[in-house]
Order: C-alpha cells, then sequence, then structure tokens
C-alpha cells in the first residue's frame, strides 16, 4: 500500500545537507576566530603565533572544501562526496578543534 504521500522530493536531503554543511563552516569559523583571539590575548609569541596559523590553515582547507560541496549539492542529482574529501573534512574538523583546545589549556 503506497499512496502518494509515500514519494520523496530529491531536493529535499541536498538542502539540509548544504545546510549542514554551512552550520560546520560557521562553526569552524567561531573556533578559528577564538583560538586566534587566544593566542594574541597576552600578547604575541612564538607557540601561539604558529598554533594560530595551523588554526587559520585548517579552517581555510575546511571552508575550501565545504565550498566545493556545498557548490555540488546545487546540482539537480549530487554525486555522493568523494571517501577523500569526507576524510580531509573530518580531519580538518578534528585537527582544528585540536589546535584551538591547545590554545585554551
Amino acid at each position: 500500500m503506497s499512496g502518494a504521500g509515500d514519494e520523496r522530493d530529491p531536493g529535499l536531503q541536498p538542502e539540509r545537507t548544504r545546510l549542514a554543511w554551512r552550520r560546520t563552516t560557521l562553526a569552524s569559523t567561531v573556533a578559528a576566530v577564538l583560538a586566534a583571539k587566544t593566542a594574541l590575548h597576552e600578547g604575541p609569541s612564538v607557540v601561539g603565533a604558529l598554533v594560530g596559523a595551523v588554526c587559520g590553515v585548517l579552517w581555510l582547507g575546511f571552508l575550501w572544501l565545504a565550498h566545493l560541496r556545498i557548490r555540488v549539492l546545487a546540482s539537480p542529482r549530487p554525486p555522493v562526496i568523494a571517501g577523500r574529501h569526507a576524510t580531509a573534512a573530518a580531519l580538518c574538523t578534528v585537527a582544528l578543534a585540536v589546535c584551538a583546545a591547545a590554545l585554551v589549556v
């Protein structure tokens, strides 16, 4: 028994995924900004500047990956994310969190 309500709009899932990428990008931006603020709070130091720079590079890498994925999700039938892109995004997110936590501690 299948009714008319059982059909699914194929545009909903890519839209939710696009919004999730944007939320994650916003969260990583906040982490990068807070890491930079923490690195410069007590005056610039070599270690703080180095960790802050690493946070910035990781943030830019994630931003680039997210932008690519958001652009792909705008197509009518977006392909599944490549394993290497998913792994790179996850590693950038975790590494950014670790660097930001290292600056706080």
